[in-house]
């Protein structure tokens, strides 16, 4: 019987060598493919109230944000700037209307650097006089440069093998119908040779994506070439457009942010019984982001330094080359332990995961989850058969709804933890959710705090009223945040972290303005319509005269009455237990010793005395307050 028929376990291990370019690529190549005809340089805009940036300024600030993240994220990826449409031109090829930026001849990409961003973020003060712009495809005449460009930005993806590499051609410009200009069997021609190279290079393994700019008098039609050219047919046309836009708006406003993937953790061993042991990898799905460890630089050359340690023998100064020993007195006699033998003394299990029940979900409560679950997921590489056990498992606890419980064999903090599963989910675009299991983290009973029950009867609970529950609604609808997600919200810390490294990296005399995102947003609550909905509902809430500095006077005097009271009645109560006792007496025959911690307590909080420290500490201060 196939308990998995629909092959909805299968591990990327398990794929066939022909689907093995479908796999997550560990590294990155991209070309930014920039059209530098004269259309780029126009105003992006036709109000006069606004600055008029061109498109080209538009790209080149797109694409110094976008390297700057990849410097934070994914500082290994390659990339090239190439430009078309230019009067120099500078490539492998000597292809006409093509000027690669920052690759020289027969060289390799390059990699995000501070000086290749501070160079290119001011590229556009001497573009005209060192590379200029012109229009590459004009009637009369047999040059292709978007032909040219495709064939340049191929040959500089050539190293690299798409199973470990992902390869990308980005193309910006606001020209929708760069053939245009030219018309019958010349254009038909020029039009099929430059799709046909554009194919071949998707063959190759290639990804062409079209980031279009439209210009303000007319929107950027996507049918009239480039639909062909990418490859997109239907309503991937009219959707293309859109997204593109946000594209374009995500690379220029990312985040500050290391792009962690989802890579496997580690490989468990999981016991379902005795007898049976299966083999599952561990997924950390939400990893915290820190600024990162400190790099010790050599003074001269700047290279990181590899730090060391040796063990010397103390009495002949010999480096000890076998592993360290240690010991432990025992009856008088030396008892040593190497370390193998001490990690064999510390382990708790032989297994990772040990099975050791079930129970209903009902049972798992949400304080139980109290740090990020790890996801597991079976595999076959070590153990052949996990994945047939892992589904038999998972599919009878969906039905049922239990979760398993099970003991992680941590060896430095072993702990209960839950496996919950969680089902496969899938839409239109592919998976959504993937099938597996969570472990949560059980609490250890001292991380379980049990909080004073206040016990109200319904008839002394206070309870809103109608307009009260009206008023606060139209707050609530008046301060939503719109378009808030917790996967884009900035870390002000991290952020500033960045933004400090980046401005020393880039010589730069100021540092970039950071928007701290977590203080509130004070010219939002300052709106009429906010400010009106706080008060009505204030009024609601506390009536019309309501005067908040005399409310928080008068609370702040009642509190330090309450204070005062409840002193007054512990003094008391001391005062009351010490009364029996002959404090003299006792301390005259030296019984004071003899008593508790608590009653020599009560005998100082009588007098007025300090209470802290040890016993010695409080019959010390009773014997000095007796005159003793």
């Amino acid at each position: 019987m196939d308990l998995d028929p629909e092959g909805i376990f299968r591990d990327d291990s398990d794929e066939d060598e022909d689907n093995v370019q479908e796999r997550e690529a560990n590294k990155e190549m991209v070309v930014y493919l920039v059209d530098a005809s004269p259309k780029m340089f126009t105003p992006a805009t036709t109000q006069d109230n606004e600055k008029q940036d061109t498109h080209f300024h538009t790209i080149v600030s797109c694409i110094t944000e976008s390297l700057k993240t990849q410097i934070i994220g994914r500082s290994y990826d390659e990339v090239a700037i190439c430009f078309l449409n230019t009067k120099e031109k500078k490539n492998l090829q000597d292809s006409a209307g093509v000027y690669v930026y920052n690759v020289g001849d027969r060289e390799e990409l390059d990699r995000p650097t501070a000086k290749l961003i501070k160079d290119f973020s001011s590229i556009e003060d001497s573009f005209m006089s060192t590379i200029g712009s012109r229009y590459g495809i004009t009637s009369g005449s047999r040059e292709n440069t978007l032909y040219n460009a495709l064939w340049v930005a191929q040959a500089l993806l050539r190293k690299g093998s798409v199973k470990t590499v992902s390869k990308r051609i980005l193309i910006f410009t606001n020209e929708d119908d760069p053939f245009g200009t030219i018309t019958g069997a010349v254009k038909t021609d020029m039009i099929r040779t430059t799709v046909q190279r554009a194919k071949d290079a998707q063959d190759l393994g290639l990804s062409i994506e079209l980031l279009p700019l439209s210009r303000p008098d007319e929107q950027f039609d996507m049918s009239l070439f480039y639909a062909d050219l990418i490859g997109l047919d239907g309503d991937e046309i009219t959707e293309y457009l859109p997204s593109a836009g946000v594209r374009l708006e995500d690379m220029t406003n990312q985040l500050r942010k290391r792009i962690m993937k989802k890579r496997r953790v580690k490989t468990l061993s999981f016991a379902i019984t005795n007898d049976v042991c299966i083999e599952v990898n561990t997924y950390a799905l939400v990893r915290p982001t820190t600024p990162g460890t400190i790099t010790w630089l050599d003074s001269l050359s700047n290279l990181p330094l590899k730090a060391e340690r040796s063990f010397i023998c103390n009495d002949t100064g010999a480096l000890l080359q076998d592993a360290q020993t240690r010991f432990q007195m025992y009856n008088d006699t030396i008892v040593k332990f190497s370390v193998h033998e001490l990690s064999e003394v510390k382990r708790v299990a032989s297994h990772h995961l040990r099975l050791l029940g079930f129970k209903p979900l009902d049972c798992l409560k949400d304080y139980h989850n109290l740090r990020p679950s790890t996801f597991i997921y079976p595999s076959d590489q070590r153990i052949f058969g996990s994945t047939c056990v892992f589904v038999a498992l998972h599919s009878s606890m969906l039905r049922l709804g239990r979760f398993a419980l099970a003991f992680y064999g941590n060896p430095t903090r072993p702990q209960l933890v839950a496996l919950v599963a969680q089902e496969e989910v899938t839409s239109s675009g592919g998976q959504f959710e993937p099938p597996g299991m969570h472990m949560i983290y059980l609490p250890y009973s001292d991380d379980i705090r049990y909080p004073e029950e206040v016990h109200v009867t319904y008839d002394d609970a206070p309870r809103a009223t109608d307009e009260q529950i009206k008023k606060a609604s139209n707050l609530f609808k008046r301060i939503d945040l719109k378009n808030f997600s917790a996967c884009q919200f900035a870390n002000p810390a991290l952020q500033r972290h960045y933004g400090i490294l980046e401005a020393l990296a880039l010589g730069e005399d100021e540092m970039p303005d950071i928007k701290d995102e977590t203080l509130p947003d004070e010219e939002g609550l300052s709106r009429p319509g906010v400010v009106k909905a706080i008060e009505e509902f204030k009024t609601s809430v506390y009536g019309e005269n309501y005067d908040q500095e005399e409310a928080e006077a008068a609370a702040g005097k009642a509190s330090r009455g309450d204070a005062s009271k409840k002193r007054k009645e512990i003094t008391d109560a001391a005062a009351q237990i010490s009364a029996a006792y002959d404090w003299a007496e006792l301390a005259d025959n030296g019984k004071l010793k003899q008593m508790t911690a608590a009653e020599l307590k009560s005998y100082l909080t009588a007098h007025d005395l300090p209470v802290s420290g040890k016993k010695e500490v409080l019959v010390s201060r009773i014997l000095t307050h007796l005159g003793k």
